[in-house]
């Protein structure tokens, strides 16, 4: 049911949400030293090894809330004949996505203790979708909300 405005909404968080792996989420350079630091949803990694610098781990689970929130977001589309699902959806939906910009905002502040604490790091597009993502999804749930309202006003008059 592409053609349902919500669908289209989650369509574009599910994209949203995969660009997230691919998209750097902060970045952070050293101009004295050299050094710089670049987050990813599945890794952080700095320009030279030996600096004494140790990646914190689990940081692949920005990677898994992105793909959940996608997974949830895409087989939502397909739930269009039961809308109370749908809604339920759409909820874990708003949880996996700010388990996501949680998570992400953990690590980049593990990031800015790392390296020149004076310095501030820059968040990237990749950290600012999962927000795009969470307003397509309030807007789903609108619109999901507002064809049950439909369909029920609709049984009223027969």
């Amino acid at each position: 049911m592409i053609q349902r405005i919500q669908s289209v909404f989650l369509l574009l968080l599910a994209l949203c949400m995969i660009a997230v792996l691919f998209l750097p989420l902060w970045h952070k350079a050293d101009p004295i030293t050299g050094q710089e630091l670049v987050l990813k949803a599945t890794s952080l990694t700095y320009n030279k090894p030996g600096a004494g610098l140790a990646a914190p781990g689990n940081i692949w689970l920005i990677a898994v809330f992105a793909v959940a929130s996608a997974a949830v977001a895409l087989f939502e589309i397909f739930q269009f004949r039961n809308r109370f699902l749908q809604l339920k959806l759409g909820m874990l939906n708003l949880l996996l996505i700010l388990c996501t910009i949680g998570v992400g905002f953990y690590f980049s502040n593990l990031g800015e203790q790392m390296l020149n604490i004076k310095m501030l790091g820059s968040y990237q597009a990749g950290f600012y979708l999962p927000t795009l993502a969470l307003m397509l999804n309030l807007l789903a749930n609108r619109f999901i909300r507002r064809d049950e309202q439909l369909v029920r006003s609709m049984d009223r008059l027969r």
